[in-house]
């Protein structure tokens, strides 16, 4: 179980190494994928800094968790995923549900549990 939880941790990781990356060096296109309209330069810097900077930070995060055998960094992306979750459902009651978003938001889910799951699992070295 504790190797599929670090394989499971590593791929979260990959993942959002892939779209911060994406986010800091395509952002018209992420955007585009993502039902975003940046306003200008101003936007575009927006788009790679905080969305970029905030995967990036996360797949740092696991990183780190896995590489030093702190599980404790992987609460740190359960909490930011965790709050991403919230502002899609806050949204879903708020704003309406539009089903195309559903996957993201299940998929945050996922990553909540398998990251917590993992903090639990993993014995600090």
């Amino acid at each position: 179980m504790q190797k599929l939880l670090t394989a499971l941790v590593a791929l979260i990781a990959l993942v959002m190494l892939g779209l911060g990356l994406n986010f800091m060096f395509n952002p018209v296109t992420m955007a585009a994928q993502f039902a975003l309209v940046p306003d200008g330069i101003v936007g575009l810097n927006t788009i790679r800094g905080d969305l970029g900077g905030l995967f990036l930070a996360s797949a740092m995060m696991l990183g780190v968790g896995l590489a030093r055998g702190q599980p404790l960094w992987f609460l740190a992306v359960a909490v930011l995923m965790g709050s991403i979750a919230l502002g899609r459902f806050l949204g879903f009651v708020i704003d309406g549900f539009a089903g195309n978003n559903l996957p993201a938001f299940l998929l945050e889910i996922v990553f909540v549990i398998v990251l917590v799951l993992a903090h639990r699992r993993t014995p600090p070295l």
